[in-house]
């Protein structure tokens, strides 16, 4: 089994994961991308049971951002973490921009294109959904798709 580790901008929070990824894709949703601040969100969908905090617990700070969607960050730089939806979640959804493990796997797609920053343009060739991705194509665990 392979681990991985991530931390907030400041260091004041550190995890651990100890599992393998689940494919992925870019989100290009309004709210990932005032969660991001960036064109898109690329988050993975993690067991829950295999995330740890290894430091800084006392910093975890969570805001709802549509109902019973949390999404965590560091209340000391304001770095995104993870979110879930529920309050009691199988998996969590971690930020790659969090990891320092090294981690070169390609997303799968791009969903919610719909909503896509108009400033950004999309180059490679991976398909495109305007909502969600179909399942068959991305599996988003622990997201709305899949109603955990």
């Amino acid at each position: 089994m392979t681990s991985y580790e991530g931390s907030c901008l400041c260091g004041a929070m550190r995890y651990r994961f100890d599992a393998e990824p689940a494919a992925y894709g870019c989100c290009h949703c309004r709210s990932c991308r005032k969660a991001s601040g960036g064109a898109f969100a690329a988050n993975i969908a993690v067991p829950a049971a295999s995330f740890r905090l290894l430091k800084g617990a006392e910093f975890l700070k969570r805001f709802e951002s549509s109902p019973n969607k949390f999404r965590c960050f560091c209340s000391n730089c304001g770095s995104p973490l993870f979110a879930h939806v529920g309050e009691s979640p199988s998996f969590l959804r971690v930020r790659l921009g969090s990891l320092d493990s090294e981690f070169s796997t390609p997303p799968v797609c791009h969903f919610f294109t719909g909503e896509k920053a108009d400033w950004f343009e999309i180059t490679d060739d991976r398909p495109e959904f305007p909502a969600w991705p179909s399942p068959d194509i991305l599996a988003l665990r622990g997201s709305r798709q899949d109603g955990s």
